[in-house]
């Protein structure tokens, strides 16, 4: 049998969490690791083509959020909140002695790298920004509150991947079957009965729609963390068909950040696999300049 091209670790949360995540070591030079963060529902699994790429020079992580993949689901889901999994992936960085990082943040990913840099910017040699900015565009944010925990049930995984294209497929116009299944094995785990069922917690779907705890902090300014990142090299990629990252907010991100590299993916919407041709040379030439 081939030896798996990442080790399976796990770390424990502030609260007692048992987190995973995958580390990708690399094959050869010591550059600065990446750490890449997946979106809201999302897994370490989104990043095994970027992993595979970077660690011919690079060490990457991928963790599973709480919640997620094979990490532990919290009992309260007041929990899944953005501050939550700030001081999760702070822990992970002390668990590895990781002091500096490159931050690959898709979506909600992405948003954690900004907060990030806005109070602990000494940790952060540069952040890739995939398809995020510090407004959500409205129409995406209802679309995602109209499914996130709320999947029907799903018996085979033909269906699975049907499912998926049938919530996606304007934001993917020219996927094939086989991209829309090997969609499906990243969205769904086996049950352990051969049903595909969603590999995330429901409760993240009532955290993202129901109104905060009444001694919940108050949301963060995410133009005010977007702005910590003035001093620290940052690629924004954007989809063309976005319903999350609206093109006038990329045009505001550019604004306030003059230095800002931005890349967008024709006829892709929210959100870039990363392993867009497109997306692939902007990342390799980012991290080449730094």
């Amino acid at each position: 049998m081939a030896e798996m091209p990442f080790a399976e670790k796990h770390y424990r949360s502030a609260d007692g969490l048992s987190l995973y995540y995958r580390d990708y070591r690399p094959t050869s030079g010591d550059k600065t690791p990446v750490l890449c963060l997946p979106g809201l529902t999302r897994n370490s699994k989104d990043f095994e083509e970027i992993g595979l790429r970077l660690r011919a020079e690079r060490r990457v992580l991928s963790p599973d959020l709480r919640g997620r993949g094979k990490s532990d689901y919290d009992p309260d889901f007041h929990h899944y909140v953005p501050g939550t999994y700030v001081v999760d992936i702070v822990a992970l960085l002390a668990a590895e002695g990781l002091h500096k990082v490159i931050i690959v943040g898709t979506s909600l990913g992405g948003i954690l790298a900004t907060l990030i840099a806005s109070f602990k910017p000494e940790c952060l040699e540069a952040v890739v920004l995939n398809d995020v900015g510090p407004e959500i565009a409205p129409d995406g944010a209802a679309r995602i509150a109209g499914y996130v925990g709320m999947m029907p049930a799903i018996n085979t995984w033909q269906d699975a991947a049907n499912s998926q294209k049938k919530l996606n497929a304007v934001a993917f116009p020219d996927w094939t079957d086989e991209d829309w299944m090997n969609f499906a094995r990243r969205t769904f785990k086996d049950d352990g009965e051969g049903r595909p069922v969603p590999d995330y917690d429901a409760g993240i779907g009532r955290a993202f729609r129901e109104p905060p705890a009444e001694n919940a902090p108050p949301p963060p300014d995410l133009w005010a963390a977007y702005r910590a990142l003035t001093p620290i090299p940052t690629l924004a990629i954007r989809g063309e068909l976005s319903d999350i990252l609206a093109e006038k907010t990329l045009d505001q991100m550019k604004f306030e950040k003059p230095d800002l590299v931005a890349v967008t993916i024709p006829r892709i919407g929210h959100t870039p696999t990363l392993s867009e041709p497109q997306s692939v040379a902007a990342i390799d030439d980012f991290l080449a300049r730094l």
